[in-house]
């Protein structure tokens, strides 16, 4: 069994998306997805997957079918993206008890993390459902063009 982390799992769909994105309104296949985002194919189609099952990305058969966005940029958080491909939270603690042996401080620790990590949580989720894919295209382009503006500058300098 192949292990993803969470992170990279999202990274790598965002990639996908952005791509699309970009793409639209031409649907476009798993391995011109793989080619311009570097994922490799057999784990970006079980993204693709889970992102069409919660309805993200729509499937298009056919010879000139492939994938597009179901619907627009604006309309899709990092949150819908995070929890179409995970069944758990981000942070994700197990704490293993241990009733025979339990200790005061043990589980007063165990407390603690409880509390911190769902505090957390929240705060992680509500500031993902405020990240719209256009939003991380707007800022994608912004330092692509700022990065092209420095190169064109140092090759003014050289010459």
């Amino acid at each position: 069994m192949s292990f993803m982390s969470a992170s990279t799992k999202l990274s790598n769909s965002v990639k996908a998306l952005c791509f699309l994105a970009q793409s639209a309104p031409d649907p476009r296949n798993s391995t011109e997805i793989s080619n311009h985002t570097g994922v490799n194919a057999s784990k970006l189609r079980k993204l693709l997957s889970e992102l069409a099952k919660h309805d993200i990305i729509k499937t298009i058969q056919g010879a000139s079918g492939g994938f597009t966005l179901a619907k627009a940029p604006y309309e899709i958080d990092l949150q819908e993206i995070y929890c179409a491909l995970e069944d758990r939270k981000a942070f994700y603690l197990d704490i293993t008890e241990n009733p025979e042996r339990e200790m005061v401080q043990s589980s007063l620790v165990n407390l603690f993390f409880l509390d911190l990590f769902s505090e957390i949580q929240v705060e992680i989720e509500d500031k993902m459902k405020k990240i719209t894919l256009s939003q991380i295209l707007d800022q994608i382009a912004e330092k692509n063009y700022a990065e092209k503006s420095r190169c064109s500058r140092a090759d003014a300098e050289i010459k």
